[in-house]
């Protein structure tokens, strides 16, 4: 079955989908043609009530929901919001898939997060890792709130026979990403912090920690491509990561993206500032044999359209602004 064929006719529902990855995903479905997408808002639908998840299922009427929506941040914003980030994120997943299960939903689509993983889990991660320690502190509130989903998931799977799959993207990074410094994530608050030197005659940016931690990035459009890949053709109960496969240190991630927006200047590292996990690279296996998945785009185009991008939209600088890992 082709792809347009396949998401003819069907109403998907994609929550987040006004969002980073969201609007991305979105745009994909259109393009291969689907005409029946439904967006909540968080205005008209608070996805951690009950009432509003099922006010949703009755608008949208949906043969797939796609659940994107998260409340997340850099590891500055999990510090802040430790309980918030638990609890929104895991009351959005239950009363979503318990809803489904009631509707008969077709199909549910989880979207989980590289930050269940161990906090010294060997790389690549491998899925059959999930399990073998406790994520990385300032970012386990959420990690656990989302594998929670991946437990929910299996359990109906087995007791009610709920169409639910689990995918676990590694970091996002691409145009419309969150640029505000607070929350960001590192790739977009070192392009802001970079331009901006740049543009203010700055000779040194200050970055969280030391430098020596590693991650691996995925551009919002192969995120996207990947999860529709999932949603067509997987009904599995096993977690699927998606990623590149490539990791790369921080410290050269920020002089990667120093050359790349033209800043000569100091890079400070700030070592009083925690570094989060210490390596995350993603085994992208499973998405291959399974999915026949594998993202395509380079990590300096990716950072070159992001930074165009960032640049497109002539924001105002910012006076007091930090690089931070999640």
């Amino acid at each position: 079955m082709s792809a347009a064929d396949f998401w003819v006719n069907r109403r998907v529902c994609v929550t987040g989908g006004a969002g980073f990855l969201g609007r991305s995903l979105t745009q994909l479905l259109e393009r291969r043609g689907c005409t029946q997408i439904f967006v909540p808002r968080s205005a008209d639908y608070d996805l951690t009530t009950a009432e509003a998840v099922g006010r949703m299922y009755d608008d949208a009427r949906p043969d797939v929901v796609i659940h994107l929506a998260a409340e997340v941040g850099g590891i500055g914003a999990n510090q802040d919001q430790p309980g918030r980030f638990f609890y929104a994120n895991l009351a959005m997943g239950l009363h979503l898939i318990e809803e489904g299960r009631r509707r008969d939903l077709g199909k549910f689509v989880q979207i989980g997060t590289v930050c269940a993983y161990p906090k010294h889990c060997p790389t690549p991660f491998a899925e059959d890792l999930l399990w073998d320690g406790y994520p990385e502190e300032t970012n386990a509130p959420y990690g656990v709130a989302k594998k929670s989903l991946l437990v929910m998931l299996e359990s109906y799977r087995r007791q009610y026979d709920f169409n639910g799959i689990y995918l676990l993207p590694v970091n996002l990074y691409g145009p419309y990403d969150n640029f505000d410094l607070h929350t960001s994530h590192v790739i977009p608050a070192l392009i802001r912090k970079f331009d901006e030197a740049v543009s203010n005659g700055t000779t040194a940016v200050e970055c969280w920690g030391t430098g020596g931690v590693s991650r691996e990035f995925l551009y919002v459009d192969d995120a996207a491509d990947g999860i529709l890949a999932a949603t067509k053709s997987y009904d599995g109960p096993l977690p699927i990561n998606l990623g590149t496969g490539r990791e790369i240190s921080i410290k050269d991630l920020a002089e990667l993206i120093a050359r790349m927006t033209g800043y000569n200047g100091e890079i400070r590292w700030n070592q009083d500032r925690p570094d989060g996990q210490p390596r995350r690279r993603l085994c992208t296996a499973r998405a291959g044999e399974l999915l026949d998945w594998r993202a395509e785009t380079t990590l300096e185009t990716g950072l070159q359209r992001t930074i165009d991008w960032w640049r497109s939209q002539a924001h105002a600088p910012s006076p007091t602004v930090t690089a931070r890992v999640c």
